[in-house]
């Protein structure tokens, strides 16, 4: 095994930790995760706006991994879910940081790293237009999506989407990814 998830999110602790989750990616989870980070905006004070950002972004970020995450690699130290994912929220000085992280199979990786690649080389209007398209021309995957969720993503926060692929067998990579969710858009 040439990467370890564990040490991997445990170095995501820049800034101050609002939620940090690791195991099990089910329908009550993502509804207790967005009660307690919205609990925790509301009790810090944020703008109302911010707090709609960071709210939206994390829906957006929690179906993704409910619906894109890939089965757990055999050997894998928590392999009795089926939908074993990560989920880190922090506080930074511009905003709030939330990344995840899910298996995938190492086949869908580079399709994947080009749809992002392609967002991030957008201009905010591209993407908007973008996600117009898709709206419009939206055919439902296997797994559920149409593959909107990303073009929101950056289409609400107005920033690239960070992201890294790291190999874990054979057959499996680990995706995480990092989203900036700020008040400049």
């Amino acid at each position: 095994m040439s990467f370890n998830v564990e040490s991997y999110f445990s170095d995501l602790s820049g800034g101050n930790p609002i939620l940090y989750y690791k195991g099990s990616i089910d329908s009550d989870l993502i509804n207790r995760v967005l009660d307690t980070v919205e609990e925790k905006l509301i009790s810090s004070n944020e703008s109302p706006r911010l707090r709609k950002r960071v709210y939206n972004v994390l829906v957006e970020s929690l179906q993704n991994l409910y619906h894109h995450v890939g089965e757990v690699p055999v050997g894998f130290e928590e392999n009795t879910s089926g939908k074993f994912g990560f989920l880190a929220i922090n506080k930074v000085a511009d905003g709030y940081r939330i990344c995840t992280g899910n298996f995938i199979r190492a086949d869908e990786t580079e399709e994947l790293e080009n749809r992002i690649t392609r967002i991030n080389n957008s201009t905010h209007d591209e993407i908007t237009e973008l996600y117009k398209f898709i709206l419009n021309h939206q055919r439902i995957s296997i797994k559920g999506g149409g593959g909107l969720g990303l073009v929101d993503i950056a289409r609400k926060t107005g920033n690239k989407l960070g992201y890294v692929f790291r190999s874990y067998d054979a057959d499996t990579s680990f995706f995480c990814l990092d989203i900036l969710v700020n008040g400049t858009r």
